[in-house]
């Protein structure tokens, strides 16, 4: 059974770090790209929005405009893990965190539209506030 179960969530300060855990089991992150998305409060009608991705060819990375320089994507196959990096956090990042695997498509390839994407955790809950 494919399984993925997002951790490291909380209550930081503006510019405050935190480290996302996003821990796989019944398929292999290393196969697939992985993506990280993020739903804000009462941004439900618009679903979530693409934050970063990571792919499986040659471990490239991407970022979406308003993370870039701040979060960094990683990927530890032997603990089939992915991480998310967040640092210099800013309150517009309050959000429920989530990865998930691109399962249509070229599954080894990242792209922006979450409708690729499946196999959704629960998410973890980031609030920046003071």
């Amino acid at each position: 059974q494919v399984q993925l179960v997002e951790s490291g969530g909380g209550l930081v300060q503006p510019g405050g770090s935190l480290r996302l855990s996003c821990a796989a089991s019944g398929f292999t992150l290393d196969y697939y790209a992985i993506g990280w998305f993020r739903q804000a409060p009462g941004k439900e009608r618009e679903g979530v929005s693409w934050v970063s991705c990571i792919s499986t060819i040659d471990g490239s990375t991407y970022y979406a405009d308003s993370v870039k320089g701040r979060f960094t994507i990683s990927r530890d196959g032997a603990k089939n893990t992915l991480y998310l990096q967040m640092n210099r956090l800013k309150p517009e990042d309050t959000a429920v965190y989530y990865c998930a695997p691109r399962l249509r498509g070229r599954q080894t390839m990242c792209i922006t539209n979450p409708a690729d994407f499946g196999s959704w955790g629960q998410g973890t809950q980031v609030t920046v506030s003071s």
